[in-house]
């Protein structure tokens, strides 16, 4: 046994070495003990228990201080790989920080490991989902641009993993969240492939994402955790990870689904299939070794899942003497460089959706601000969900009083959703407070929009209606009218809303700028944005549709009339849309041995950053309806200044996906698109410029 002791703890073998000689050494009741989230010691070889159960989204998350960055939507918007890679490294850093102080305290709890769930990287397909603000948005390419730097951010490129990132939730699962327990998601072999897969796909092949999350419900009649469509794509793609279940996922299989009779079957399906760690309360080690005695699985089968586990364990450099990450002190925690960062992607994420030339603000012909709303002084509308504690808050209220010399008078306005504000009042109790406020300001800044206690995940919301998720796309009513009752004030105002997906504010006002929920800095990237001290430089990263009563219905996967790629109408604001404080054009455009080369230019007198997106066209019969974006890239231009743009175009923009879902070149004419919105009529209207275009043949 020594020997076998020694050789595990050896670093110069392979983690699958290391993983299978470990294994080996325990029993099998042993081995059955490490397959549920909150693993228990094994004192014989010295292995500490294990809470593999962490978060860290967009910051470190349910584990006390950290530095909270925009919710995953709002780093969507950045356009800006190198910039998500940047936030998840320094999360991945904290993570160590944490764990180091924690281990040295004997605290091995929940949320307190070095394995993060994290990214989500499910595809929005509709504005409706209450945890769509958790992802990078409705496209497959930018989900999967944004989700690769994230893991890289988070694992680092050292033979240590620093932290396991892992892929979530694979892989048809965006709503309804009061049906995700027991519905079939039902979709095409063509949606899955060119839709639902391809970031899961570019995480496991090319980021080498150490872990993949299944989903709660079915998926074409099988169990998300348990099915052998999904796992025997894992397995085509190389993965060699572990595979972990949403939580409490298995007992769904025998409680809601009806695919097995009791735990004992539930732990044998999903084991069998590849199902390595239960989050949840399935894998006990009596069930597994019931399913044992039972002949439902076997050794072997417990053998597999435990290395699997084991070795992502060794990988992370747990049973090693030590690892370069050890010496990192919990002093890193919600430093000012951290904070810095996460101030930069909110100044990055917000999207300024209409501007009559109010912004950016004067100082001096404006006096007297009036900061009007439920979000405006919201440390939880700065959140999103699965997040952090920040070690202080800028509130968009305090940002603005940070920044501004002159006068700031703040009103909440209403409640977020209710009628009124104080229990004991009437229906209305802040109106007349928001008017006499307004009625004394040379401007009005409205803060609306929603928050994750009702918008998000099921059971992590106050949203008692649809379980998290949007009924429709409007503000609530209690905002609706305050903001008509401010309107006919007559002041100018700036509609501020923060929300992680789709709103419809239903009116037109002098400016609106859409912050996502972004983070412990939002107040302070605001504030920026509205003085000019910052161009704003966002982009959509979903389609912001008219109404949801055009939309198809919430249960239906088809990804027909959905997102930019296959909508046809109902569009309020486009994907990839977003204004500056400048005039940045596309004037030319070539490509040339796999690489676009674009001149753009700022025809403005702003100094701006800006998104150069390319867009394909192909006119092949299996192609998508309309066009995909297929490279951007983030620029900074000062006034009247030019610059040569070069974006490579991966080879995959020009294969298109059959009905059989056989993704391959079809086509032989595609058309290539720049600019800094897409191609389409709406977006050059809104922006005021069109895309420059070159004819492709291969």
């Amino acid at each position: 046994m020594e020997q076998k002791i020694k050789r595990y703890c050896d670093e110069s073998l392979t983690a699958q070495e290391r993983a299978e000689a470990l294994v080996d050494e325990m029993t099998v009741e042993e081995q059955a003990s490490q397959l549920k989230y909150d693993a228990p010691a094994i004192e014989r070889f010295g292995i500490p228990a294990y809470n593999w159960w962490n978060e860290g989204l967009h910051g470190l998350a349910r584990s006390g201080t950290a530095t909270m960055f925009p919710q995953a939507i709002g780093l969507a918007a950045m356009f800006d790989t190198d910039l998500v890679k940047e936030a998840a490294k320094i999360i991945s850093i904290e993570a160590r920080a944490k764990y180091n102080a924690y281990s040295a305290h004997g605290d091995r709890d929940i949320y307190k490991g070095l394995t993060l769930w994290s990214p989500n990287i499910n595809i929005f397909r509709d504005p409706r989902w209450g945890r769509g603000h958790e992802t990078y948005g409705e496209d497959p390419f930018l989900t999967s641009e944004n989700g690769k730097s994230f893991v890289n951010g988070i694992q680092g490129n050292n033979k240590v993993l620093r932290t396991a990132a892992c892929a979530k939730h694979l892989a048809v699962h965006s709503g309804p969240e009061s049906l995700r327990h027991e519905f079939n998601a039902e979709v095409t072999s063509k949606d899955m492939e060119e839709t639902y897969l391809p970031a899961f796909e570019a995480l496991v092949k090319d980021a080498k994402v150490e872990a993949v999350m299944g989903a709660y419900n079915r998926v074409n009649g099988e169990a998300a955790c348990a099915s052998d469509f999904l796992m025997g794509k894992l397995k085509k793609w190389g993965f060699d990870g572990y595979f972990v279940s949403d939580c409490w996922a298995i007992r769904d299989f025998h409680e809601n689904h009806g695919l097995t009779s009791n735990s004992i079957e539930s732990v044998a399906l999903a084991l069998k299939a590849g199902c390595d760690l239960n989050c949840g309360c399935t894998y006990t080690p009596l069930h597994i070794m019931c399913a044992l005695d039972m002949g439902l699985i076997s050794e072997d089968d417990i053998r597999k899942a435990c290395i699997h586990l084991m070795r992502t364990r060794i990988r992370l450099g747990m049973f090693d003497k030590n690892t370069e990450y050890d010496d990192i002190l919990y002093s890193v925690v919600s430093s000012k460089e951290h904070k810095d960062i996460a101030l930069k992607c909110a100044e990055r994420s917000m999207v300024l959706l209409e501007n009559n030339g109010i912004l950016p603000l004067n100082e001096n012909t404006i006096r007297t601000i009036a900061v009007i709303g439920p979000n405006s002084n919201s440390r939880i509308a700065l959140e999103g969900n699965y997040s952090g504690t920040a070690d202080r808050y800028v509130t968009f209220l305090e940002g603005i009083q940070d920044r501004f010399s002159g006068r700031v008078i703040y009103a909440e306005g209403c409640h977020l959703y209710k009628d009124r504000s104080s229990a004991l009042a009437m229906e209305g109790d802040r109106y007349a407070e928001a008017e006499a406020a307004a009625e004394n300001a040379d401007v009005v800044v409205i803060c609306l929009g929603f928050d994750s206690t009702i918008e998000g995940e099921e059971g992590d919301t106050g949203n008692e209606f649809s379980s998290g998720d949007k009924n429709d796309l409007r503000l609530p009513e209690s905002q609706r009218i305050l903001l008509d009752r401010v309107l006919k004030t007559g002041k100018p105002v700036i509609t501020v809303c923060a929300a992680g997906s789709s709103v419809n504010t239903g009116v037109s006002t002098d400016a609106l700028i859409h912050v996502w929920y972004p983070g412990s800095e939002g107040g302070k990237a605001l504030a920026k944005i509205l003085f000019g001290d910052v161009s704003p430089s966002g982009k959509l990263p979903v389609t912001f549709y008219e109404t949801a009563d055009k939309l198809p219905d919430f249960t239906d996967y088809s990804m027909k009339n959905r997102t930019y790629r296959y909508a046809k109408d109902n569009i309020l604001y486009p994907f990839g849309y977003g204004l500056t404080y400048s005039n940045v054009v596309c004037t030319e455009i070539g490509y040339q041995d796999g690489t676009a080369v674009i001149i753009a230019e700022n025809k403005g007198n702003t100094d701006t950053e800006d998104v150069i997106q390319l867009y394909i066209k192909d006119y092949s019969a299996c192609a998508v309806p309309n066009v995909s974006l297929c490279g951007f890239k983030r620029i900074y231009l000062k006034a009247k200044e030019k610059m040569t743009v070069e974006i490579p175009v991966p080879e995959r923009a020009f294969t298109a996906v059959n009905e059989n879902g056989e993704r391959r070149i079809y086509g032989s004419r595609f058309t290539l698109f720049a600019g800094n919105h897409q191609p389409d009529l709406l977006s050059s209207k809104l922006v005021g410029t069109d895309c420059v275009s070159v004819e492709i043949n291969l």
